[in-house]
């Protein structure tokens, strides 16, 4: 008895002490190809909270007294890699020591990636700021909703959250890349290097990120480091008729080698005469090259480079009524010159960026990686410049000048049917130049490059000073980056990021006169201004008319610089902290941020229109000093329901764009320029389970005290006449800078995304997101101009308040299916539903000039229901897109060969992605009479949709 109570005792002592240990379950995740550690695969214990991340070496460590006793799954997964689900027996007091794990390749996932991150490279390779750039949302998720952002969405210029790419953080090797000017990534700078850009890492919204604090649409960091390329080779050529027209692109990666030395090296070609829409030349080389040394355990060097010069020719929003004559497809930037495509809008880019970086691993918890990054080049956009003339002397010894052309686009408003039958009584001759103004433009509607040459010789033949010109606006960047970026694992629960960067940005801007179009030289003078002071003194005139007084009636020559030259100097140094907190039931992060912002142009040309220091010479600084703080949560409610918090309230400071008035011409900041204030919560839901995966997210976004400019010519300045120093002459045509402040915006919804593996080939998926984006309050407007200082309508408000911000579709939904066989094909088809994209309303329209008669004085004949009517914001139509998309991959030997393809609109649907009203006119009485015609003059412009395109690679990759 006494031993049976002693064993007894025994066994319930050695059961508690069993229930008091904690159960271990670790690992080493390797890849089964080349024996490389995989760092960031997800590790989960499946229906439990429990899960973590491989690091560097591939390692991952459960230990805890509470994991799940018993039989048990253990699932990992990464973007390119087979989903593993590994049966394991856990037991307190003992471990579970999985190494290695080997780690098979997704031939039809990686192919996929790729052939999307291809493809929206084609689509969205386009101008700044008409999109969200969705390949940032190819990164190491399988969020439902942000691949069909990627994928299916970006055709429409749909943005997550409503939110355009200058609300989002690109990052190469943990140096951002966004532009000071306009705090957009040009990703012009390093488009066509697909291959190296596999390895992302990305964080949706204000989440925690490592590198930087971010923004409200989110953080992208693209690797490209030498020894983080997966070892091997890869060969493609790919067809389309979106952008270009076809691409090859070779690559190859040593992995590291057994002496610490890895490299990769890149080259591409994207070419075509013409992508969907007509005379849109494609011209482009890229090229990269990262070599890195691991020197010792402890610190690797890596040195990047990548040069990516392109050309493309541009096209331009137009009118319903243009596309009724000429179809989609219709662009007016080009003509045939010599029995070849010539278009007058092109967009060169040639900024290469070279990277050092040093990463650090002071221990195994403490790592530091410092980074200096160097980019100097050009961006130039090309242009038809008319304002060329002639210099006259008067027998009497006075100088005027002669010159100056209509605007020679083939869709310049006197050229189309609509302007000789904006009288309401057309007679029978308005009939018949109408019909013949549309034959005309129907069977040609191009620009007539032989008559612009014509125009710049004289009738005996011999060339004269230019009428006509290619001119370039050039932005010639130079800009140093260094940052540091320190990484602390605290303990097993805490861990600690925290970054210190500056930049520094010298940005020369000119105009450089290109081609003088068979022209003798160009006389660098403005005759707009001329026009506009003609009632002046002949002495004033000619001041008035100079871009450089220094030099005045200056004869310029192809290559130099003319009209306007100025420096813009920029410093920006910012910090960043953060903390990471990760519990059984918790994880949680608090980060905060401050930066100074600080701004100078100096002027070189002394601008006719603004002498002495209000345009040369260096203007005053504009300094800006912003902060930021943001913390999140996860709860994980059980394995498979977790609800996710994120808080964000910081400042940023307005971009240079959006700093000066006219800094073309002028050293003028703008009136009570201010820092935006941005506000964010976004509430999300988290289902997982072997065969669903779901997100639904609830978001809100608010930013205040925004600025905005934008540049057109009006027929509205009521009153300019008497505006602060109007020009003897001045009336109510200028072309304008609008500038707007205290731009207040909200933007909220909710977003869905949920898949169900129905079977092990066959997967159903939908998405959605429901949005609404308005304008908050009103803002404060003014305008300037050559002509005026200031021209300012009642209090300088413009009423927009509750109009929608225009930026794609505030609504769009999917349903999908996919099919992916065990030989490695796989298909996919989609249908996608958009709706409740709005066009961009003109401010000046919903200012006080509306209701103002053109000397100034308010109008007699003013009808409010009207008014109402004409002020009512167009909402485009719903459409529908359906998708097909689809792969094929074979291993050869050593060798992986396959293909990628997609056909986009399949049913060929016509819709318009976006637009604008125009400016020109904008007073009641003149859009009134507008608004009365069959065919407006002055209609909104539209951004149409691309119909049936397609889009194939293939590859052999060794």
């Amino acid at each position: 008895m006494r031993n049976f109570m002693f064993a007894l005792c025994m066994g319930i002592l050695t059961s508690f002490s069993a229930i008091g240990q904690d159960a271990i379950v670790k690992g080493r995740v390797v890849d089964s190809n080349s024996s490389e550690p995989i760092p960031d695969v997800e590790v989960r214990i499946q229906e439990s909270i429990f899960s973590a991340e491989t690091d560097a070496k591939g390692v991952f460590s459960f230990s805890d007294a509470e994991l799940p006793q018993g039989e048990q799954i253990l699932e990992l997964s990464k973007t390119g890699y087979v989903t593993q689900r590994i049966p394991i027996t856990i037991q307190s007091g003992s471990t579970v020591n999985l190494d290695p794990i080997l780690f098979e390749i997704d031939l039809s996932e990686v192919e996929a990636q790729i052939g999307i991150i291809s493809l929206s490279d084609n689509e969205l390779n386009q101008d700044e700021g008409t999109a969200f750039n969705i390949s940032g949302l190819l990164q190491a998720s399988r969020d439902v909703f942000l691949n069909a952002a990627a994928f299916d969405f970006s055709a429409t210029f749909f943005n997550p959250r409503g939110l355009d790419n200058a609300n989002g953080k690109v990052l190469i090797n943990g140096i951002e890349m966004n532009k000071q000017f306009n705090g957009r990534p040009q990703w012009g700078n390093w488009g066509g290097l697909n291959d190296a850009q596999r390895n992302r890492d990305f964080t949706m919204g204000i989440k925690a990120n490592e590198y930087t604090f971010g923004d409200l649409a989110g953080t992208t960091n693209i690797i490209m480091r030498a020894s983080q390329y997966r070892q091997g080779g890869r060969v493609s050529y790919a067809m389309a008729n979106r952008s270009y027209e076809g691409r090859v692109m070779a690559s190859y990666n040593s992995g590291l080698t057994a002496s610490g030395w890895a490299y990769s090296v890149l080259a591409s070609r994207r070419f075509g005469d013409e992508g969907y829409i007509d005379g849109t030349l494609y011209d482009a080389n890229s090229f990269f090259v990262s070599v890195e040394k691991k020197l010792n355990d402890a610190h690797s060097i890596n040195l990047s480079a990548f040069y990516t010069p392109n050309r493309r020719g541009r096209s331009t929003a137009i009118t319903q009524e243009v596309r009724d004559l000429k179809g989609r497809t219709y662009n007016p930037n080009w003509g045939f010159q010599d029995g070849e495509i010539r278009n007058s809008r092109m967009r060169e880019i040639e900024e290469p960026v070279v990277m050092l970086n040093h990463y650090w691993n002071i221990s195994d918890n403490l790592r530091l990686n410092t980074n200096i990054g160097y980019q100097a080049g050009t961006i130039k956009n090309s242009r038809i410049d008319n304002n060329g003339a002639q210099l006259v002397e008067t027998p009497d010894g006075q100088i005027f000048f002669a010159g100056g052309a209509r605007n020679p686009l083939p869709n310049y408003y006197q050229n189309l049917p609509s302007f000789y039958l904006q009288d309401p009584t057309p007679t029978a001759i308005d009939y018949q130049n109408a019909y013949l103004a549309e034959q005309a433009f129907i069977n040609d509607g191009q620009l007539d490059w032989e008559s612009l040459y014509f125009g710049n010789f004289d009738a005996n033949g011999n060339p004269m000073l230019s009428t006509y010109a290619i001119q370039n606006d050039v932005v010639e960047d130079t800009q140093i980056t260094a940052n540091t970026i320190l990484g602390a694992k605290l303990s097993d629960r805490i861990s600690l990021n925290a970054s210190l960067n500056y930049r520094g940005l010298k940005s020369e801007n000119y105009a450089e006169l290109e081609d003088l179009m068979g022209g003798s030289g160009f006389l660098d003078i403005d005759t707009f201004a001329q026009a506009a002071s003609q009632d002046a003194q002949a002495g004033e005139s000619i001041d008035a008319a100079q871009s450089d007084l220094n030099n005045p009636n200056r004869i310029v020559g192809e290559g130099d610089r003319y009209k306007y030259n100025y420096d813009i100097n920029a410093d920006v140094i910012t910090g960043f902290a953060q903390a990471q907190f990760k519990y059984n039931v918790v994880d949680f992060y608090l980060a905060g941020t401050v930066s100074q912002t600080t701004y100078q142009r100096t002027g070189l040309y002394e601008n006719g229109n603004f002498p002495g220091a209000r345009s040369f010479g260096d203007s005053e600084k504009l300094d800006f000093t912003n902060y930021g703080a943001k913390a999140g949560a996860t709860y994980k409610v059980t394995g498979r329901h977790l609800v996710d918090v994120n808080a964000g309230y910081f400042t940023k400071a307005p971009t240079i764009r959006n700093s000066f008035s006219n800094a073309r011409q002028n050293n003028d900041a703008v009136r009570d320029l201010e820092s935006e204030t941005i506000q964010n919560l976004d509430v999300s839901y988290i289902y997982r389970s072997p065969i669903v995966k779901a997100r639904l997210t609830g978001f809100y976004n608010n930013i205040e005290d925004q600025t905005d400019i934008n540049f057109f010519f009006t027929e509205s300045a009521q009153g300019a006449q008497n505006a602060v120093n109007a020009d003897p002459g001045q009336d109510n045509n200028a072309f304008v800078q609008e500038v707007l402040t205290g731009i207040n915006t909200r933007r909220m919804g909710a977003e869905l995304g949920i898949e169900a593996q129905v079977t092990p080939t066959l997967k159903l998926k939908a998405a959605g997101s429901y949005g609404q984006n308005v304008y908050t309050d009103n803002a404060q407007q003014y305008l300037t101009s050559d002509g005026f200082d200031f021209l300012q309508f009642g209090d300088g408000t413009t009423f927009i308040e509750n109009y929608h911000v225009s930026g794609g579709p505030e609504q769009a939904y999917q349903l999908g299916i996919e099919y992916r066989d065990p030989e490695f094909w796989w298909v996919g088809l989609t249908t996608n539903y958009f709706s409740n994209a709005y066009v961009d309303v003109s401010t000046l329209r919903r200012s006080a000039a509306f209701s103002t008669a053109q000397d100034g004085l308010p109008l007699l004949n003013y009808n409010e229901d009207v008014a109402r009517e004409l002020l009512t914001q167009e909402q485009l139509e719903d459409y529908f897109l359906v998708n097909v998309v689809g792969g094929k991959s074979w291993k050869i030997d050593d060798y992986y060969v396959g293909f990628f393809a997609t056909i986009n609109n399949v049913l060929d649907q016509e819709y318009r992605t976006g637009g604008f009203e125009d400016s020109r006119i904008s007073d009641f009485a003149q859009l009134q009479e507008e608004n009365n015609r069959n065919r407006p003059v002055f209609g909104n412009r539209y951004f149409f949709g691309y119909g049936t395109t397609y889009y194939v690679n293939l590859y052999v990759r060794f």
